[in-house]
């Protein structure tokens, strides 16, 4: 009943992250869309540009405020909620999976020995260091240099990618990745985004003149949020997939992710300007190239060590000592009611049956056993995959 309950609390937050996830990366793409499409056809100079739409049958007006109106209509909607709620979601599904089991999906004892309560205040510590560092560059005159803040934020990212892959399990390593980058996208939101446009609005009920840079501090980080969206994406989808958070250079297959996000985002964003100049023509090819680049990385660790004939027997011995405590129609691992993803070793048939999975999950990546706590050697990995490249034979 515990692990029932468990899943159906798993799948529900899982599904209301991505829901939300969904709402905030859509408003994200449409605003940043809408102030690239904007353009200025009339000389009120209050009025920055305009942009006309059709959709669903019908034609829409939108216009842009150098700083503000006048005065306000009685009716102003906010862009806020689905980034508050796509981070809660987020830090539940982190708790749910990764707090409560910290044992077996947060801690790798080969990687770094420490306890389930080390383990999530590393977690939960970095998440906040992460956005002090982040607002720390940019309120700092690199703020004021775009090239110079780019390159401070990638190296941000790039330094905390590394840690994580040298701290955590590979699959927890990837999903903090994500859940760094996603951290900073929210608290620009909530500490700063809407927080000046506050400013703006109590200026304009006092009948005050709003500060232009409260609305340039609020469309930067809108910004930064929007060139970060893909990466944050890939890194949640991405632990159904060992060739990349189970690769020991997990952390530069993050990085690479971050790198052609980017310029995918640079490319529609300059495209829907109408400001497509040589960088941004270049950005989607060397978005590909960065990709190829990830593929030939993760296919690095292709092969094994192991050049002997290998017979089933000593493939049946590690199976047994490493994997079935798990993977068995009565577990013997505790926390463990039924078989994850109902996948069982406890004949010969389904040793081969599965003999894919265990070349992914095992020989290609280090993703089993769950944080290695059986301590599987990397021999044993590499007799495993020799038996798989051999034609997985059970005679």
């Amino acid at each position: 009943m515990t692990a029932l309950l468990f899943d159906w609390a798993s799948l529900l937050v899982r599904w209301a992250h991505v829901m939300f996830g969904i709402l905030w990366i859509g408003t994200s793409f449409y605003f940043i869309w809408l102030d690239a499409s904007l353009r200025k056809r009339n000389d009120d100079p209050t009025i920055a540009g305009e942009s006309w739409m059709v959709h669903g049958g019908g034609f829409y007006l939108a216009e842009k405020y150098m700083v503000a109106p006048d005065k306000l209509p009685d009716e102003l909607h906010w862009f806020k909620y689905e980034a508050y709620f796509t981070w809660i979601t987020g830090m539940l599904l982190l708790g749910i999976i990764y707090y409560w089991s910290a044992e077996t999906y947060l801690i790798n004892t080969n990687v770094l020995p420490m306890s389930a309560g080390q383990a999530i205040g590393m977690s939960a510590g970095s998440l906040i260091a992460g956005w002090i560092a982040y607002d720390l560059i940019c309120r700092s005159p690199l703020g004021r240099n775009t090239a110079a803040l780019a390159v401070c934020v990638f190296a941000l990212i790039t330094l905390s990618s590394f840690l994580y892959a040298n701290t955590f399990t590979g699959r927890a390593a990837f999903l903090h990745i994500g859940a760094f980058i996603g951290t900073i996208m929210a608290a620009n939101v909530f500490f700063i985004i809407i927080p000046n446009q506050k400013k703006t609005v109590a200026a304009l009920i006092a009948g005050e003149e709003p500060d232009a840079i409260w609305g340039m501090q609020a469309k930067q980080r809108s910004l930064h949020n929007n060139y970060l969206t893909l990466p944050v994406v890939f890194m949640m989808i991405s632990n159904h997939y060992p060739i990349t958070y189970g690769h020991p250079l997990s952390w530069l297959i993050a990085v690479g992710v971050v790198v052609a996000g980017g310029l995918i985002r640079h490319f529609y964003n300059q495209h829907d300007a109408g400001a497509l100049d040589w960088k941004g023509k270049v950005a989607l090819p060397a978005a590909a190239l960065a990709v190829l680049a990830l593929i030939a990385v993760s296919a690095s660790r292709l092969g094994t060590g192991y050049s002997e004939e290998v017979e089933f027997a000593q493939v049946r011995q590690i199976v047994n000592q490493h994997c079935i405590n798990c993977h068995s129609a009565t577990p013997t691992e505790e926390g463990f009611e039924e078989a994850p993803l109902g996948v069982m070793f406890d004949t010969v048939g389904d040793i081969r049956k599965y003999a894919a999975q265990i070349n992914a999950q095992v020989v290609l990546t280090d993703t089993m056993p769950l944080g290695n706590m059986t301590e599987m050697t990397q021999e044993q990995r590499d007799i495993l995959g020799a038996w798989v490249a051999q034609g997985a034979e059970i005679e």
